[in-house]
C-alpha cells in the first residue's frame, strides 16, 4: 500500500520553541513530502491550527507561557486531529500526562527523524482510515463502528473519539468477548509494542470508558480482566 505522502500530502503544525531543532526537523520532514508550519508558542500554534486545519499536530511539552499539556487539552476540546507530544523529559509519568491531556502518541527527545516521520505517517493513515484492510461496519450490542467512515456510535449516538481511541475501540469490536493483553493492544493499535508502555493503554481505556458512559469502578462495556488485560463485553451493551 502506498504511503500517504505518495497520494495526498501531509500537513502538520509543529509547535516548538527551540528554533534550531524546529528548523532542522521541518527541513527533514519537508524533504519527505510533509508540509510543515512552525510556531514557537501555544498561542501562535493554536491560531495557525485553527486557520490551516493540518493533518497532524506536533507539540512540544515544555513551551513558554501555556505549556504543551494545557495546549493539548485546549486543542483536544476543539478537534480530533492526531497529536504527537514531543519532549526532552522521557519519564513514564510525563508520557502519561501527555496522553491524559489528549495526545495520541509520545516521542522523547532526542528522537530519530526517521522514527518521527514513521509515526506521523502512521497517525495520518489511521486518521484517514487507511491503516489497513478492515470490515466496513461492525455491530457489538448497542455499539456500531464504521471503519471506512471512522465513525462510532452507541445507541445511535455519535461518539466523539480521538484517532487513537477509535482505533482502540475498533480493535476491541473486531474481537468481542476476547481478552486482550496490553502488549497485544499496543501492537494491534500502534503496530509496534516495543515503543509503547503499559500505562498508555490504561489512560486510553479510561478515556474510552468516559465517552462510552462506562462506570470506571464497575465497567460493563470495557471490562478489566485483572492481571491479564481488557475485554469488550459481548452481552448487555
Amino acid at each position: 500500500m502506498s504511503s500517504p505522502q505518495e497520494s495526498e500530502p501531509i500537513t502538520i503544525v509543529y509547535i516548538e520553541d527551540d528554533e534550531r531543532l524546529a528548523s532542522l526537523t521541518a527541513r527533514y520532514l519537508e524533504s519527505h513530502g510533509v508540509r510543515v508550519t512552525l510556531a514557537q508558542d501555544a498561542r501562535d500554534g493554536i491560531a495557525k491550527i485553527s486557520r490551516e486545519r493540518p493533518d497532524l499536530i506536533l507539540l512540544d511539552l515544555m513551551l513558554p507561557g501555556t505549556d504543551g499539556i494545557e495546549a493539548c487539552r485546549q486543542l483536544r476540546a476543539r478537534l480530533d486531529t492526531p497529536i504527537i507530544m514531543v519532549t526532552a523529559r522521557g519519564e513514564e509519568a510525563d508520557r502519561v500526562l501527555g496522553l491524559e491531556g489528549g495526545a495520541d502518541d509520545y516521542l522523547a527527545k532526542p528522537f530519530s527523524s526517521r522514527e518521527l516521520l514513521a509515526r506521523i505517517r502512521a497517525q495520518v493513515r489511521r486518521a484517514r482510515g487507511k491503516a489497513g484492510p478492515a470490515t466496513t461496519q461492525i455491530r457489538v450490542g448497542r455499539l456500531t463502528i464504521d471503519a471506512a467512515a471512522r465513525h462510532a456510535a452507541l445507541d445511535d449516538k455519535d461518539l466523539n473519539l480521538t484517532t487513537y481511541e477509535f482505533s482502540l475501540l475498533h480493535v476491541f469490536a473486531e474481537r468481542p468477548g476476547r481478552v486482550l493483553t496490553r502488549e497485544q493492544l499496543m501492537e494491534l493499535v500502534r503496530g509496534n509494542a516495543e515503543e509503547a508502555f503499559d500505562r498508555s493503554i490504561d489512560v486510553h481505556i479510561s478515556h474510552l470508558r468516559q465517552k462510552l458512559g462506562d462506570d470506571s469502578r464497575n465497567p460493563r462495556l470495557l471490562k478489566t480482566i485483572r492481571g491479564i488485560g481488557y475485554m469488550l463485553a459481548e452481552e448487555r451493551i
